[in-house]
C-alpha cells in the first residue's frame, strides 16, 4: 500500500492544474497524480485577454514531464478499479492501494454514442480522433451528427469528402450561438479555406492504446481525456476524394435508425438520393433521419454530447446532480467528505453568481482544476478560501468558421425574461450581440476581431445603466471606451 497527502484522479485539464496548482502551494505535501494514459494534458501558452477571459493551448505530454517539473508529484499509470471513502482508500486494476489524505475527482465526462455500432464512431479523446482520421483517409462521405463544438470544428475541417451534417436544432452550433450567429457563419461551412486560415500546428498524438479485454466499443472501453482547444489543427483531416469538402446540413432531425445494406434491403426502404451519389449498395453503412431521409456512407461520427464519468463512484453514494455530474458546493467538495470533484465529472451545485453558468468546456476544466487545489490546500490549513473571480462571469474564447468567438456573461439570454438585443453585423467580418436586460448588459456575443471583450466585460460585471448610452453602443465610429475614461 502507498499513501499521500493529495491524490488527483485524472490526466486530464482539470486533474493535470489541480496536481500543478497543489504542488505549487505545497511543496512539502506528497502528491499522486493517477491517470490512465501515459500522455496528459498540459496547459500551455497561457494568458488573461480580460480578467475573466483567458486563452492557451493544450499540449499532450509524457507524464514523466509533470514530475520533472514538479518534484513532489508521482504520477502513476493504472486505471482505478474502485474507492472506498470510509478507508480513504483507492483500488486500481493490477490490486494496488492508495491511500489518500484528500482526494480529487477529475475523470472528465465520455460521449453519448448514438449506437453500439461498428461504423458509428464517437470523438471526444485522442484515441477516438486517431481512428478517426485512420477512416477518414479512405472515405468519400460521412454523417456527423450533433451540434455542438467538437462536430461544428469537425464540420469545417473535413476536407476532400462530403458530409452530411445532421442537427436537432433549427440553426448550426446552437448550443454556442444564437441563429443570427449561425446564419452569419453558414457561408464559410462550403467556403475554400486559404492556406493563410490554417492554425499552428502544435499539438501531437503519440500513443496507440487499446481497448480493455472484453470491450467491442469504445462505448464500454476507458476513455482517455478529453480534448482541449484547437484539437484538429495537427490533423490531415482528408478523404478520399482529391476536391474540396461539400457540406449538407438537415436541420431538426435525430437519428431514427441505422442499417447494414441488407438490412436496409430487407427493410423495403431506399436511399435519399444525394448529388453525385454513388449506388446504394456502394456504401457500408445507411442512416435514417427523422424526416425520412435516408443516406448512405462510409461511416458516421456521433458527436452528441458528453455524460460525466461517474459510473465508478455509484457505490459511494456521491449526491449527483440532474445532469449526471457529481454534485460540488462552492469549495469544490462534494457530498463526502475529504472528496472533491473539478472538471467534466463535476457539477456545480452552488448558487451561480448571475451571470455565470456552466458548459463541459476546457476553459471551465483548467478553472475548476486550479481552484478545487486551493480550496483542499486551504481545508488542510484550518483556512477559508473565497470563491475565485473567474465564477462571476461566464467567458469563453474559441474559434468556429475561421472566426475567433468569443461568448461572455448570458450570451443567449439563457433564463432571462423581458430581455431586448443589440446587433450589429458587417458580412464576412464581424458579428456583435448584446444582451440588455433593463437597459444593463447582461452578455454578448462577439464574432470576429471586434476588440470589444474587455469594455463589455467590465459593463456586465459593473452592471452600468446604458439607458443614454444604448442608441450609439455598437455605432462601429463610437469609441465606447471613451464614456467611462
Amino acid at each position: 500500500m502507498s499513501s499521500c497527502d493529495f491524490l488527483v484522479l485524472g490526466g486530464g485539464i482539470a486533474g493535470v492544474t489541480c496536481a500543478e496548482t497543489l504542488s505549487a502551494l505545497c511543496p512539502s505535501k506528497s502528491i499522486f497524480l493517477l491517470t490512465a494514459s501515459k500522455l496528459i494534458k498540459a496547459v500551455t501558452n497561457y494568458h488573461k485577454v480580460t480578467r475573466t477571459l483567458e486563452q492557451f493551448d493544450v499540449e499532450e505530454r509524457h507524464m514523466s514531464t509533470m514530475e520533472a517539473e514538479c518534484a513532489n508529484v508521482k504520477v502513476i499509470q493504472k486505471i482505478v478499479k474502485s474507492l472506498d471513502t470510509d478507508k480513504h482508500e483507492v483500488l486500481t486494476n493490477d490490486g494496488s492501494v492508495i491511500q489518500y489524505g484528500m482526494l480529487c475527482i477529475c475523470t472528465g465526462a465520455k460521449p453519448k454514442v448514438i449506437a453500439d455500432n461498428p461504423h458509428v464512431l464517437g470523438i471526444r479523446d485522442t484515441e477516438s480522433v486517431q481512428a478517426f482520421q485512420r477512416r477518414l483517409h479512405n472515405a468519400r462521405r460521412i454523417i456527423v451528427v450533433g451540434n455542438g463544438g467538437i462536430a461544428t470544428e469537425l464540420v469545417y475541417e473535413v476536407e476532400g469528402c462530403d458530409v452530411i451534417w445532421a442537427i436537432k436544432d433549427a440553426s448550426i452550433t446552437s448550443n454556442f450561438i444564437d441563429p443570427g450567429a449561425a446564419q452569419f457563419c453558414l457561408p464559410g461551412l462550403n467556403a475554400d479555406k486559404k492556406l493563410a486560415d490554417r492554425p499552428i500546428k502544435r499539438l501531437k498524438y503519440t500513443e496507440q492504446v487499446s481497448a480493455p479485454s472484453g470491450a467491442t466499443n469504445r462505448a464500454s472501453a476507458a476513455y482517455g481525456s478529453a480534448l482541449g482547444p484547437d484539437w484538429m489543427v495537427d490533423l490531415e483531416m482528408t478523404g478520399s476524394k482529391e476536391r474540396g469538402h461539400r457540406i449538407h446540413v438537415d436541420y431538426e432531425v435525430e437519428v431514427a435508425g441505422i442499417y447494414s445494406p441488407t438490412e436496409l434491403s430487407d427493410s423495403g426502404k431506399s436511399a435519399t438520393a444525394f448529388e453525385g451519389s454513388l449506388p446504394d449498395d456502394c456504401w457500408p453503412v445507411y442512416v435514417e433521419l427523422t424526416n425520412k431521409k435516408i443516406y448512405g456512407c462510409d461511416f458516421v461520427v456521433s458527436a452528441t454530447g458528453v455524460v460525466p464519468n461517474t459510473e465508478l463512484f455509484a457505490p459511494n453514494n456521491f449526491s449527483i446532480g440532474a445532469d449526471g455530474g457529481i454534485n460540488v458546493d462552492s469549495t469544490m467538495q462534494t457530498s463526502i467528505a475529504d472528496v472533491y470533484a473539478a472538471g467534466d465529472v463535476c457539477n456545480a451545485s452552488w448558487e451561480h453568481a448571475p451571470h455565470w453558468l456552466q458548459m463541459r468546456l476546457w476553459s471551465q476544466a483548467r478553472q475548476m482544476g486550479a481552484y478545487a487545489a486551493k480550496c483542499m490546500v486551504a481545508r488542510s490549513q484550518g483556512a477559508d478560501i473565497h470563491m475565485d473571480f473567474c465564477f462571476e462571469l461566464f467567458a469563453h474564447v474559441t474559434k468556429f468558421f475561421n472566426y475567433k468567438v468569443i461568448l461572455l456573461g448570458k450570451f443567449n439570454a439563457q433564463d432571462l425574461q423581458d430581455h431586448e438585443l443589440l446587433l450589429r453585423v458587417t458580412k464576412g467580418e464581424e458579428y456583435v450581440k448584446v444582451v440588455l436586460q433593463d437597459n444593463r448588459m447582461q452578455g454578448a456575443v462577439l464574432i470576429g476581431d471586434t476588440n470589444l471583450e474587455e469594455t463589455f466585460e467590465n459593463l456586465i460585471l459593473n452592471q452600468t445603466d446604458l439607458t443614454l448610452l444604448k442608441e450609439h453602443l455598437l455605432e462601429p465610429n463610437v469609441d465606447i471606451e471613451d464614456y467611462f475614461d
